[in-house]
């Protein structure tokens, strides 16, 4: 299974942590917009079914990822730390029977996470080469480079605008798992023809989401045993899910993504899954911290 964008695993299970979750309900405030979540699950993972139809539970531990910070400073999201952010996401894996830890020689899963919020690309307008382009056709401003080279320097500097712009757009496609259903969609030239054709629409929805800022957060399940044991990074499964910036709180929001994202946690997804957030209230539980596995077995 392909694992993007590259995000480093702490060799370390030093601070890897357990937890219980007693339950507590949460209201839909604060939270608006649309959760996106994408999943995948390798070939060698394969869940056991129970004869009552539900899963064995599992054990797992967490490892503390790491905040991917945003372009600005955002007291909902910055305040908050792997703690916090574990506990939440803590309630919605018992829901799924997976099972905090109490011992590491019978810890089946390490559970990385990561969290943060991606950071959109400018408009294009305010590019140095749009701007020139703008003047030249007012001519009410002069523009950079003389008359001679004008042209080819504006010109040359939009294509560079719209580079960058691609690189990013991909980059947080990647991270998001925007890009679940194409490898080759969201900020590419392909992904770009896109909007000549028919099926422009769909394009643009997504292209409109990632270019916004968005809360995510992204679970990276390792096999334990083979990491502590031998050293080996064996990734079994990995689940994205974000929200729109604009107009949410990180913390609010938080147990409503991941309420919903957590009907994937161990799952393929098949693709990128959107839904709106929901009105009313979400049951969720909020864990408390029961015990700290505590160095790492050379």
């Amino acid at each position: 299974m392909k694992a993007y964008p590259a995000i480093p695993v702490v060799l370390s299970l030093t601070g890897i942590l357990a937890l219980s979750a007693p339950s507590r309900c949460w209201a839909v405030e604060g939270a608006e917009g649309v959760t996106a979540v994408a999943s995948k699950v390798s070939r060698d993972y394969v869940r056991t079914r129970l004869p009552d139809g539900s899963f064995q539970p599992e054990t797992y531990a967490f490892g503390n990822g790491g905040n991917w910070p945003g372009p600005f400073s955002d007291d909902t999201i910055d305040k908050l730390g792997f703690m916090d952010v574990a506990r939440v996401i803590a309630s919605p894996l018992v829901d799924r029977d997976y099972i905090p830890a109490k011992d590491p020689n019978r810890t089946r899963l390490l559970i990385m996470v990561y969290w943060g919020a991606t950071t959109a690309p400018q408009p294009i307008s305010m590019s140095p080469g749009y701007q020139d382009y703008q003047a030249l056709m007012t001519r009410s401003l002069p523009v950079r480079g003389g008359a001679s080279n004008s042209e080819a320097t504006m010109f040359t500097l939009i294509d560079m605008a719209n580079k960058q712009r691609d690189d990013l757009d991909y980059r947080n496609a990647a991270m998001l798992g925007y890009n679940y259903d194409s490898e080759a969609l969201l900020g590419t030239e392909w992904g770009a023809m896109i909007e000549l054709t028919a099926l422009k629409g769909p394009w643009r929805e997504l292209l409109s989401e990632i270019e916004y800022s968005r809360y995510f957060v992204v679970l990276m399940a390792y096999d334990f045993q083979m990491m502590w044991k031998q050293g080996q990074h064996k990734l079994l499964w990995e689940t994205r899910f974000s929200i729109n910036q604009p107009h949410n709180d990180f913390g609010k929001a938080l147990p409503v993504m991941a309420q919903f994202a957590s009907q994937y946690f161990g799952q393929d997804s098949h693709g990128l899954v959107r839904h709106p957030i929901p009105e009313g209230r979400v049951e969720v539980h909020e864990p408390t911290l029961i015990e700290l596995f505590e160095g790492s077995r050379k």
